[in-house]
């Protein structure tokens, strides 16, 4: 048995992948897990930590401006796609893998379309509310469509009826309990914030979260996790240099331990990409979502929509985002257990734990 893989660019269209090819391999030691992607994104460190065989091709996507500087870059675009899938398809004809999956990104493209036109069994698996360009572009050709939000579909030019999966998520998030993990980091029983803006950070959650610790700072009402990022580290500690931080406080660059903080938190304030609040959702966990405004087709925002209409979250939008809204937001929140313990009853209707299985059964049935 030989399933490929295709997806990158973000974190977001890789862990799915690696999420469920671990999940294979753990019930099909012997089955073969391949992966294509490009050389120069996050792909290329994960999958070979991973042990699994990778291949590149080199594709990226059209600008939009007709500036000199973006009609060379269209044009090398065009090039790139004629030679990938000319690479593609000499490299499925010597894989020869039973089925292709593809998980996002522009690499996933050229090797599904490949795929399809060579007969072999392919799924895409779309992590979003709103789908990505280059899913929507293959729902129409692909043999499955897996979706994590139902919302995606409306938004799709479908072949087959699409299967809603949800998005794999780490199974150590769900294996400690909010007491045992509030006793692991050495807190009672006050409620636990727990913020964070990504590995490398969001200036506005900082700048927000800066003011958030200094409003309750001497209170000790509660315990605070944040995390700043890479590129906000050093901004945060100095602006909160001119007070002395609670015990109850805790700021660090990176949050090492997140699946122990997840578990203790009441609140969490975070962005709003696919995977976080799959896994928001499977911990039960009520949040402030600020979706970032950077990202294609604004997908966080739709994504933090879909939690905020099942009564799972409260949405700010960035450009909305002051110290004094989230203070208030907290404070709304964060006191009211009658109001957390519905947003979590909520999210346990949407919740789906089980979106390996799901998504293994899928695979299988493609290959039997």
């Amino acid at each position: 048995m030989h399933i490929l893989f295709a997806g990158g660019g973000t974190a977001g269209h890789i862990n799915p992948a690696l999420a469920v090819a671990d999940y294979i391999k753990e019930k099909h030691p012997d089955a073969k897990i391949s992966y294509i992607g490009t050389s120069d994104r996050l792909e290329a460190r994960l999958v070979p930590e991973k042990n699994y065989d990778f291949y590149s091709i080199k594709v990226q996507g059209l600008k939009r401006s007709l500036s000199p500087s973006g009609i060379v870059h269209n044009i090398k675009t065009v090039a790139y796609a004629v030679s990938s899938s000319v690479r593609v398809r000499k490299l499925l004809r010597q894989l020869k893998p039973d089925v292709v999956v593809g998980t996002g990104g522009y690499v996933s493209g050229p090797v599904l379309s490949e795929a399809a036109k060579l007969g072999i069994k392919t799924a895409i698996h779309e992590q979003n509310a709103y789908p990505g360009v280059t899913n929507k572009m293959l729902s129409s050709k692909v043999d499955r469509v897996m979706l994590a939000m139902a919302e995606a579909e409306e938004r799709m030019k479908l072949k087959n009826k699409p299967i809603l999966t949800g998005n794999p998520v780490r199974k150590e998030l769900t294996e400690i309990s909010k007491a045992e993990a509030k006793a692991k980091l050495g807190f009672d029983n006050r409620p636990v914030i727990l913020s964070f803006g990504g590995s490398l950070g969001a200036r506005k959650i900082n700048e927000a979260a800066v003011e958030l610790i200094k409003k309750f700072n001497g209170e000790k009402s509660f315990y605070h996790i944040h995390g700043t990022g890479k590129s906000g580290y050093s901004d945060v500690m100095n602006a909160l240099s001119d007070i002395k931080l609670d015990d109850t406080v805790r700021v660090s660059e990176y949050i090492s331990d997140m699946d122990i903080c997840m578990a203790a938190a009441d609140l969490v304030i975070c962005r709003a990409g696919a995977i976080t609040l799959s896994e928001l959702a499977v911990c039960r966990k009520p949040s402030i979502l600020i979706p970032s405004p950077f990202v294609a087709e604004n997908h966080q925002y739709h994504n933090a929509m879909t939690l905020k209409n099942a009564g799972v979250a409260e949405v700010i939008e960035e450009k909305d985002l002051t110290g004094e809204l989230l203070i208030s937001t907290v404070e709304k929140l964060l006191f009211d257990k009658e109001k957390l313990d519905f947003m979590s009853k909520n999210a346990d209707k949407i919740a789906i734990d089980d979106a390996n299985e799901r998504i293994y059964n899928i695979i299988m049935n493609l290959i039997n």
